[in-house]
Parts: structure tokens; C-alpha cells; sequence
């Protein structure tokens, strides 16, 4: 069976770990990096094609996009208007049904197909959550995130006015609710009352509680460590009480990089149009023969 040719789309943090992901993937070959800039080349990718445009890259049957999310929904309609599958980590919750709906009918036009907001959460979380529902079809489930770096925040947090750098930090305080601490670098001649005025307002942060900090470096209080502990407390049938938790604490672009790249299978296995993960079968992300597969999960 032919490897899948698969393109990474951007090379920040999620780039860098697709490339790591693929490299150790059996079944793809990197068909190459597309960026803004295709003349700087980071040493550990100088044995892969790098270019502006992935026409260059001739055959490729997914595109990892690894943009910031407001870039992703006119990335993924180019990509699929070109005859290529997309998978990317979307996480503007609000906007996910929309952009599923945008994409299906390009995906459908062109007889592609994308996965849509395939990180870890929106994701894997989504897929956690959906059993729980199963498991407990009355009750709450409580997300609570943290403590870690979150990198939808912080690359919005970075694109403000007068932001040199920035990192955005969750904090859970428990049933859903959570803080974002904000440590930006300022520009020369940025105050920090107009830059917490920008983040603030900013939909990404609107919603929580949101402290603004100077630092002198972000670098020297970045980590990205983070995590997730998921809650569920409902009802089975008649039954009360029933109570389930799912917990991880991981390096966030490393595992959202992994999810991508396992999406990379499965987007190539489903009929044309858009997807969320909740919506693929499990076994559809794993590499290797399904009889196995079955004998040694189920």
C-alpha cells in the first residue's frame, strides 16, 4: 500500500511536532513544508522541500494546516478547491458548526474531504465528552483546563497592537470556569492599559477572567505543559449518580500535532465533505490492519 503524502501548512510549534509526528509515521512521507517565507529554512528540516506554494510540492494527498486558527477556513477552501484533504485544529468553538458547513460544500464540490478542530479540544475532549453523554445521557459535564499554556490565546494575545510577545495561561477554577493570565512583552512606546484593552475585548478572552502582565521576556516563564480533567455526574437509564472523570496532562502543540497527524488517515477514509471528530470512528486514526486492530482493542 502507497504512503500518504501528507504537507505541513505553517511551521510554528504545531509544524514542528507534525514534522516529528510523520517522521516516525510508517505509513506517510513528508511531501514537504509550505511557509510565508520559504527562504528560511530551520536546520532541522533542511532535508525536506520547503516552499510558498504547494503547487510545488506536486502530489499531495493532505494538508496539515498548521496556521492560526482565523487563517484556517480560507487555508482549507483553497486546499480543498485543489482536489487536497485538510485536517486542522480550529478552536474557535463558536464558529466550528459554520466553518463545517463552509467547507462540506467546497469538500463535497471537489471530492475531498477535511476534519475539522482536531486537536485535543476542541477533539479528542469532544470525543470524550460525546461518550460520556452515551454513558450518562442526563447530567453535566464540566471542562476544566489547565494549568497550562494555551496557543489559540496566545497567538491572539501576540497579534495585538504594541504585543512584541505573549503567553497566555489557564487557570481552572473549577466547573468550567477559568482565568487567563496574559504575559505580553511590550513594544517600545505600548502602554499596558491599550494592550489590555485590546486583549480584553477580544472574543478569545471576553468571556473569562483576564489579567494582563508586563514581563521582560516571555521565554523565561513560557511552558508548554497542559491539561485537561473532564467531568461528568448524571443519570444511566434511572440510575443516579453516576460519576465519571477523564484527566491528562500533556505537552499541548505535541499532542495537538499528534491528533493532526493521525486525522491524516482517517480524513482519507471518509466520502466527500466535513467533518468534526466526533463524527469518525475511532479505529479510523490508527494505522495498521483492522482484524488486529478489533483483537487487540475491543
Amino acid at each position: 500500500m502507497s504512503k500518504l503524502r501528507v504537507a505541513v501548512v505553517g511551521y510554528g510549534n504545531i509544524g514542528k511536532y507534525a514534522i516529528e509526528a510523520l517522521r516516525v509515521a510508517d505509513d506517510m512521507e513528508i511531501a514537504g513544508v509550505v511557509r510565508r517565507n520559504a527562504s528560511v529554512v530551520p536546520d532541522e528540516i533542511k532535508d525536506l522541500k520547503v516552499v510558498s506554494n504547494i503547487d510545488e510540492l506536486g502530489k499531495v494527498d493532505v494538508a496539515i494546516l498548521a496556521t492560526p486558527t482565523r487563517d484556517v477556513p480560507a487555508t482549507a477552501s483553497a486546499m480543498l478547491a485543489k482536489g487536497i484533504c485538510t485536517v486542522d485544529s480550529y478552536d474557535i468553538h463558536g464558529g466550528i458548526w459554520d466553518l463545517r458547513l463552509q467547507l462540506d460544500a467546497i469538500a463535497k464540490k471537489n471530492g475531498t474531504a477535511a476534519i475539522i478542530s482536531a486537536g485535543w479540544d476542541p477533539g479528542t475532549d469532544s470525543v470524550i465528552r460525546t461518550l460520556l453523554m452515551a454513558m450518562a445521557p442526563k447530567g453535566i459535564t464540566y471542562t476544566n483546563f489547565g494549568p497550562g499554556m494555551s496557543m489559540g490565546h496566545s497567538v491572539v494575545a501576540r497579534s495585538k497592537k504594541g504585543v512584541k510577545n505573549a503567553l497566555s495561561m489557564t487557570i481552572p477554577l473549577g466547573t468550567s470556569v477559568h482565568r487567563r493570565m496574559v504575559y505580553v512583552e511590550l513594544e517600545d512606546g505600548a502602554t499596558l492599559e491599550e494592550v489590555t484593552k485590546e486583549i480584553k475585548a477580544d472574543d478569545y478572552f471576553a468571556h473569562d477572567e483576564t489579567h494582563v502582565i508586563p514581563v521582560a521576556s516571555v521565554d523565561d516563564v513560557r511552558d508548554m505543559g497542559h491539561g485537561v480533567l473532564l467531568e461528568r455526574k448524571g443519570v444511566s437509564g434511572k440510575t443516579q449518580n453516576q460519576l465519571f472523570s477523564f484527566t491528562m496532562k500533556i505537552n499541548n502543540p505535541a499532542l495537538t500535532a499528534q491528533v493532526l497527524v493521525s486525522c491524516c488517515r482517517a480524513v482519507k477514509k471518509q466520502n466527500p465533505g466535513c467533518y468534526t471528530l466526533p463524527e469518525i470512528a475511532p479505529m479510523d486514526l490508527l494505522a495498521g490492519d483492522r482484524e488486529a486492530l478489533i483483537k487487540s482493542l475491543v
